[in-house]
């Protein structure tokens, strides 16, 4: 493994405790789906679609065209369906995600570079490692959130249906169906999946981040700043967008299934879903995909550079930590 020549000084984000940075991820990360969980539930609705088959009729046919028939059927509220959920699934995933990923690559670093000061290596396949375990922690702990949310926004009682229709009343509604038919076992059906798919998308969004940031401060392309922080998130971004889709198809699929109706796990999904659609099937949803991922990452990585930063104000300037 390779290191950067330059040694960038440390970031707000390496400067605070384990628990703070699980805070700030997880308050930057609510502040982003706020506004983008609209879109969440398009990209859901156009995964779902035409499931196993070539011949259903297309009810989305873009993420423009789904917006406006989803607000006309269902109302603003519609279009808001799952956000207490997503609230609570982005703290456990991006909590992680984002509060644990300087903790595991600082471990790592000290692993492979044992001569140096394991905050300030950058080295890539490190950065990848560390973004796919803390991805893969969080999508365990917010797993049974994104079932709920997932079959929340699936469901439509004013417009054309699209998959499997689960009826929950509320996120504790959801939570008490599932533990009352299923155990609590049941809780993290299609767990799997979720760590594949968020693991394929935590492995790449953090590393082309701080690749991109780095890079850009190295050269002297973009100062520190609101356009650094914009710059490396869109980069972000679409790598997220580009890399995860395949993995999200497979999960939004296996969430919204009742019981093992269709399929006994991601693999099974994955291989019936590219038998009966063809390949291209992996990336339904896309744009829906890049309309939320690059938005979401853009605002979730923006809004940590400021709770990371209030966050190391806090425990400096306050707690004495």
């Amino acid at each position: 493994m390779s290191e950067s020549k330059s040694q960038p000084q440390k970031s707000a984000s390496q400067q605070v405790s384990t628990l703070g940075g699980f805070i700030a991820g997880g308050l930057a990360a609510c502040g982003a789906v706020t506004f983008t969980n609209p879109i969440e539930l398009v990209k859901t609705r156009m995964q779902l679609q035409g499931e196993l088959s070539l011949t259903a009729t297309k009810v989305y046919t873009n993420p423009g065209q789904a917006l406006v028939k989803i607000y006309k059927n269902e109302g603003i509220r519609g279009l808001q369906k799952g956000l207490f959920c997503a609230y609570v699934y982005q703290i456990g995933l991006n909590g992680c995600r984002l509060g644990l990923y300087e903790p595991v690559r600082n471990a790592a670093n000290s692993i492979f570079f044992p001569s140096q000061d394991p905050a300030t290596v950058q080295s890539v396949p490190v950065n990848v490692i560390a973004g796919a375990v803390s991805g893969m922690a969080g999508a365990v702990i917010g797993s049974p959130l994104f079932l709920i949310k997932t079959r929340m926004q699936s469901y439509t009682s004013s417009g054309p249906a699209v998959g499997d229709q689960t009826h929950y009343k509320n996120t504790w509604d959801g939570l008490k169906q599932i533990v009352q038919k299923d155990g609590f076992k049941g809780l993290f059906r299609g767990v799997d999946a979720a760590i594949i798919r968020t693991g394929m998308g935590s492995s790449v969004q953090l590393p082309i981040y701080n690749y991109v940031k780095h890079f850009l401060q190295r050269h002297d392309l973009v100062k520190e700043g609101p356009a650094l922080h914009l710059c490396s998130s869109v980069c972000a971004g679409l790598g997220v967008g580009v890399v995860m889709n395949p993995g999200d198809v497979v999960l939004t699929r296996m969430y919204n299934q009742k019981g093992h109706s269709n399929y006994k796990g991601p693999i099974d999904c994955f291989v019936k879903t590219v038998k009966a659609e063809g390949p291209g099937a992996l990336y339904k949803g896309f744009g829906a995909q890049l309309l939320r991922i690059a938005p979401h990452t853009v605002l979730t990585l923006t809004f940590m550079e400021q709770t990371m930063g209030l966050m190391r104000r806090l425990e400096q300037d306050v707690f004495k930590l």
